[in-house]
């Protein structure tokens, strides 16, 4: 009976909590439909936001995906010194605050960039990044690298013996094997970042703007800041909320495994290809990759000096945003990894993954309007956004952890009669404390990059480091904004580091 009673009240337990985080999600946005009262229509401008919008990350996704392909098969390929630090350096732009990598991007390819100065020393025109190309070449340089790390997963999933099989059968490797892989991974990946670019607000605020290159997401910012039309962002945000449920539906649904089965987890370098184009390929990629992040931490380093005396107060708030999204993201994240039950984790992954932290702090907005000033509720608001925006990533990371030690360890704990905390303490969170460090690291850094909810909230001091760089860059002060990008990259990467090196150090796993 104890056992029958155990069993249920796990996913019962996880399905309360997932039911929580969905209302959290959903309460905002019943707020600005609320708002919205149906009663209007959109305007030319407003469609004009959603063609673009959809444009834009379409176009976002299909680049990203489509020069991720043979990328990802170069390093298939190849094997040569360094290739697992480049692979590392590959995550570097997810942890990466957006705004210090526009600086990077405006260093290289901006009216004073390096591109532009190359092109005048030809006698050639000026390429311009701002507009659609200039969002859609940010896009890239962000999601690019995860696309290739998504793609480079699906072939290391092949099988080694299925590989030789192949050689010895002399069938066509592509056909028989990367092909039907390939038909898997690139639709899921495909839907992931066309959901991530259709929320995409600090690409847009610097990079596009105007009547022809404003998303949803910055037409929702100005329709509340500017025009204080709440009805108007209200009808705006439903519309982003409906597509970006549309694309996390299509990202769950084509989400599937690959289907080669399993084999002796022998690493097997994929033959044929040329040695020219494969390197051609991955220097491509460096290139890419690295030149626009070394342009923003140089250049930071000559803006240390121009940064605002105000920077230090800012850094303080966004670290205590952090780690306030961290304690809550682990109090959340943790209980419902160890519960089980796929009902509670999957509204606890899709409803926030279909959310915008801009939705979500202008539903916040609405909700505490006339109820407290927004000044008293901006860093609460903004930890607790922050802490949804990162749940589906540290439930991605904490499920199968959990779930391999509830598989392997839960019949040995249960005849050692270990329940509540003491099962936790010595079953559960020894082994599951790199990936908990892990989570914790990722979502640090994802709080303290951030620029979502604070706009709607933040008063006089207020302004957290991202936000005091948009300010900043508002002003044309590019070299201090610059400065304060230095001093937020550090602190992101510091707190990752932190936790990350926490969770590996003394790890059992």
């Amino acid at each position: 009976m104890a056992r029958r009673t155990g069993a249920i009240s796990g996913p019962v337990a996880a399905l309360g909590l997932g039911a929580a985080v969905a209302a959290l999600c959903l309460l905002p946005l019943w707020a600005v439909a609320r708002a919205a009262g149906f009663s209007g229509s959109l305007t030319a401008a407003d469609w004009q936001a959603v063609r673009f919008t959809v444009v834009q990350a379409l176009l976002s996704a299909v680049f990203s995906v489509g020069l991720a392909v043979p990328i990802a098969r170069a390093l298939a390929r190849r094997q040569f010194w360094g290739r697992g630090l480049f692979i590392s350096l590959l995550g570097a732009p997810f942890l990466l605050p957006v705004l210090v990598a526009v600086l990077g991007l405006l260093a290289v390819f901006g009216r004073g960039g390096w591109l532009n100065s190359a092109l005048a020393a030809l006698g050639l025109p000026p390429f311009s990044i701002y507009g659609l190309h200039g969002v859609v070449i940010a896009h890239v340089f962000f999601n690019l690298p995860f696309a290739v790390r998504l793609i480079l997963q699906g072939w290391q999933s092949i099988p080694a013996e299925r590989v030789r099989l192949a050689r010895t059968l002399r069938a066509p490797l592509f056909r028989v094997l990367e092909a039907p892989m390939l038909r898997e991974v690139l639709p899921s990946a495909f839907a992931l970042i066309f959901l991530v670019c259709l929320t995409s607000f600090a690409v847009a605020i610097t990079l596009g703007g105007g009547p022809r290159a404003t998303t949803l997401e910055l037409a929702i910012y100005q329709a509340v800041l500017f025009d204080f039309d709440l009805g108007r962002a209200a009808q705006l945000a439903l519309v982003q909320y409906a597509l970006c449920a549309l694309a996390a539906g299509l990202a769950g649904v084509l989400g599937r495994q690959t289907g080669f089965g399993v084999g002796l987890d022998r690493h097997i370098a994929l033959p044929g290809g040329s040695a020219i184009g494969d390197g051609a390929a991955i220097a491509a990629m460096a290139v890419f990759l690295l030149v626009p992040l070394g342009a923003a931490l140089s250049g930071g380093v000559w803006g240390l000096a121009a940064m605002p005396a105000t920077v230090w107060a800012s850094a303080i708030i966004s670290v205590t945003i952090a780690l306030g999204a961290v304690a809550m993201v682990l109090l959340v994240a943790v209980p419902l990894a160890l519960a089980g039950g796929k009902l509670g984790r999957g509204l606890a992954t899709a409803v926030p993954l279909a959310s915008s932290s801009l939705v979500l702090g202008a539903g916040a907005f609405l909700l505490l309007r006339g109820a407290v000033r927004p000044s008293d509720a901006a860093l609460a608001v903004t930890m607790t956004v922050n802490m949804l925006m990162a749940l589906p990533f540290a439930l991605r990371i904490l499920t199968p952890a959990a779930d391999a030690v509830r598989r392997d360890y839960d019949r040995l704990a249960r005849a050692l009669r270990l329940r509540g905390w003491a099962r936790l303490r010595i079953v559960y969170l020894p082994r599951m404390r790199r990936q908990i460090g892990f989570a914790a690291g990722l979502t640090a850094a994802l709080a303290m990059g951030d620029l979502g909810a604070i706009v709607f909230f933040a008063g006089e001091g207020q302004a957290t480091l991202p936000l005091l760089m948009q300010r900043l860059l508002g002003a044309y002060r590019v070299e201090a904004a610059a400065g304060v990008g230095l001093v937020l990259v550090t602190l992101s990467f510091g707190l990752f580091w932190i936790f990350d090196s926490w969770g590996r150090r003394g790890a059992e796993t």
